[in-house]
């Protein structure tokens, strides 16, 4: 076993090349520049938005509970569309840092479960490969493999949750890497 604390610098680390490399991949590769598009009518839309009150959270429509679902009139809301999920954020500019910062925190997270797990099953001295396997699949099945839930419950379209689950695979490998690389002896 291989105490927490041993593992800071492999933790901090791949948080930080974990932290460039979506940085790159997000602002400078042109995959997920389709990811987001933009509304029709997009300034009528807002306006009704904002008319209708439209505060924070995240919405269904046409809105429905779990005893209304087989009803008729929500069958011919659906029926009609537009059907999905909206996420509203706090009225003002977007405040980048915060969320570069969350997602660092978030980063730094994946590495303190991925050393946990791999310090509690492999000792000092394991093979660069043994380690770059154990840490490798912790850390891509916090970045890869839970992006699959927004294709199946946040209605994302199947090509962005690809992207990201191939997001989360580098991020994996980053972090396995690092994990092997900076391994105690």
């Amino acid at each position: 076993m291989v105490p927490l604390t041993a593992l800071w610098i492999p933790i901090l680390l791949s948080a930080v090349i974990v932290f460039v490399a979506s940085s790159i991949m997000h602002m400078v590769l042109p995959y997920h520049r389709s990811d987001y598009k933009q509304l029709p009518d997009e300034d009528n839309v807002l306006a009704v938005l904002r008319k209708a009150g439209v505060k924070r959270g995240v919405y269904m429509f046409p809105f429905c509970t779990h005893k209304d679902m087989k009803s008729p009139a929500i069958a011919e809301k659906q029926k009609q569309g537009p059907v999905g999920t909206m996420t509203v954020f706090p009225t003002g500019p977007v405040n980048m840092p915060k969320f570069l910062g969350m997602w660092f925190v978030y980063c730094v997270i994946v590495g303190i479960f991925t050393a946990y797990l791999a310090g509690r099953t492999l000792p000092s001295g394991t093979v660069y490969l043994a380690v770059f396997r154990v840490a490798g699949t912790a850390a891509f099945m916090a970045y890869g493999v839970g992006q699959l839930v927004n294709g199946i419950w946040a209605g994302q379209p199947w090509g962005v949750v690809i992207k990201h689950f191939f997001d989360g695979l580098v991020y994996g490998l980053l972090t396995a890497g690092t994990f092997g690389w900076l391994w105690p002896r």
